[in-house]
């Protein structure tokens, strides 16, 4: 249980927090639409949480064990290996429903190496998983160590309730800006999309919570978010086409976050609580799933 002194330090720290991320993304979020989704920019832009993490940290003399950069032993291989396995469970169940169905329409480009539709998808998908991977954790360290490295564990030790859902509101929030500009995410309809990647965001924060919290270790988030953007994006999306396909898959499809709502319910029920304080370098416990869930 937490003392009422550090209930009142951990919201304090959170709303600081929420301040600073709020006016670093602001500028950011103005800057990389004013030059139309340039990467570098948005790779900077992805950096602003753990900036503002940094910043809070040093303000208010918190230090940085909580970050919990070490590795974690074969929990956090386990976890990992479950990051991988979250956006091909997804775009099995998702995307292959929506071929199946005819929503969207399977589409693997002759100009991809491999010979066969069956070895130029198998290699994209080792490239992705592989390659891809591997530089997206550049940009993914950048959110992680602020949303799952830092405030993530204020709302918990807060007692915000529901702080895994609402951790997971707030990570959709921020990237409103680039949904409605269209420059993310967005198909035909900028707010149906943002509508429905809510939805997504909020189910997924659940599976990025497990990882980082049931191993006491902020890589499994890393890397299984770099792997969703990887695989989601430059895998099953660019293979898929068709004029409703963007309602259906991707990071604002529907049967995308219904997907995503299952595997959520599934995790969350599971109630796993399984943490470690030495990992987290603090002397006190750190936050558990459970408590991500119920606080």
């Amino acid at each position: 249980m937490h003392s009422s002194l550090q209930v009142r330090s951990a919201r304090r720290g959170l709303l600081a927090y929420l301040l600073v991320v709020a006016a670093l993304s602001a500028v950011m979020h103005t800057v990389v639409i004013t030059n139309g989704g340039n990467f570098l920019l948005i790779e900077v832009l992805m950096f602003m949480p753990a900036l503002a993490s940094v910043i809070v940290r040093l303000v208010r003399h918190e230090g940085f064990g909580d970050v919990s950069f070490r590795w974690g032993g074969r929990r956090t291989w386990l976890a990992i290996a479950a990051g991988f396995g979250l956006p091909l469970i997804v775009g099995a169940v998702a995307y292959g429903t929506a071929w199946t169905l005819g929503l969207a329409e399977l589409n693997i480009p002759d100009t991809l190496a491999g010979g066969s539709p069956l070895g130029r998808f198998a290699r994209l998908l080792l490239v992705s998983g592989g390659l891809t991977t591997v530089v997206g954790l550049v940009g993914t360290t950048g959110e992680e160590v602020g949303w799952r490295g830092y405030m993530l564990l204020r709302l918990i030790e807060g007692r915000v309730p529901y702080p895994i859902l609402v951790s997971g509101v707030i990570w959709g929030l921020w990237h409103m800006p680039l949904i409605l500009s269209g420059l993310y995410a967005a198909g035909p309809n900028p707010l149906e999309s943002a509508m429905v990647f809510m939805i997504s965001v909020a189910a997924m924060s659940f599976l990025f919570a497990w990882a980082r919290l049931s191993t006491g270790s902020i890589w499994p988030a890393v890397i299984m978010h770099a792997a969703w953007n990887a695989l989601i994006q430059s895998v099953f999306d660019r293979v898929t086409v068709g004029p409703d396909a963007q309602l259906w898959v991707g990071e604002s499809g529907l049967l995308v976050a219904a997907t995503l709502i299952v595997l959520a319910v599934v995790v969350a029920r599971g109630r796993l609580s399984l943490t470690t304080a030495k990992l987290a370098g603090s002397p006190l416990p750190p936050p558990t799933f459970a408590e991500g869930i119920h606080s």
